[in-house]
C-alpha cells in the first residue's frame, strides 16, 4: 500500500477528484486529501463533497506542520485534480503559500510523481508557459480532456477516461478503461 496526496482546487471538475480518490482507495492505497476553500465550494456545488470526505485523511491546507510539507515524509506522489490556473501558476513558479502548493513543491524537489490536471480552457500564453515550466520541473500535465474510444455511457465513465491516465502516471495500474486497441 502506498500513500498518495490528492489536491483539489477551485476549478470545475470535482468528479475527477472523487473518481481518482475512489480508484486509488480501491487499489488499496492510503489517500490524504488537501482541498482549498474554493475547492470545497466547487465540490459542494457539483455534488462531490460526500465522495471526497471518504479520503483516509483530510489535511488542513493552512497547516505547514503536516508531514507532507517535508521532503522526509513518505508519500509516493500527488495528483492535483482539478487544478485551477491560479494554483498551476503558483506551483510552476515555486510559490508554496499553502500546504497543497508546498506538497507539490516537495514532489518536484524530491523527484516524486506530480500529476497536474488543469480543467479550465481555453489556455492563454501564460497558462501554456506555466504548464511548460511545470513539465520542465518534472510534473506531468494531463488536461481534463476525456476521450470517447471506450464509448462511455455515463458522466462517471467519461471522467474515468481521464482518471485512468492520472493513475497510470502515478504508477497505479489501469483497471478502469481498456487500453486503445485491446479487446476488453
Amino acid at each position: 500500500m502506498s500513500h498518495y496526496l490528492l489536491g483539489v482546487t477551485g476549478a470545475s471538475g470535482a468528479v475527477y477528484a472523487a473518481r481518482t480518490l475512489f480508484y486509488l482507495q480501491k487499489a488499496g492505497h492510503f489517500v490524504s486529501l488537501l482541498i482549498t476553500d474554493a475547492g470545497k465550494e466547487v465540490a459542494d456545488y457539483e455534488g462531490q463533497t460526500a465522495a471526497l470526505l471518504k479520503a483516509d485523511e483530510i489535511l488542513d491546507v493552512e497547516n505547514f506542520f503536516a508531514s507532507c510539507a517535508s521532503g522526509s515524509s513518505a508519500f509516493a506522489g500527488m495528483a492535483v485534480v482539478p487544478c485551477s490556473m491560479g494554483t498551476l501558476g503558483k506551483m510552476a513558479n515555486g510559490i508554496a503559500d499553502n500546504l497543497l502548493t508546498r506538497a507539490a513543491d516537495v514532489c518536484l524537489k524530491e523527484r516524486r510523481k506530480l500529476v497536474v490536471v488543469p480543467r479550465e480552457m481555453p489556455y492563454n500564453l501564460i497558462h501554456l508557459k506555466n504548464m511548460e515550466q511545470l513539465t520542465l520541473a518534472g510534473a506531468i500535465v494531463i488536461p481534463a480532456s476525456p476521450h470517447f474510444y471506450a464509448k462511455p455511457q455515463t458522466i462517471e465513465d467519461l471522467a474515468d477516461t481521464v482518471v485512468a491516465k492520472i493513475l497510470n502516471h502515478l504508477n497505479v495500474p489501469n483497471t478502469i478503461v481498456p487500453e486503445w486497441g485491446s479487446k476488453g
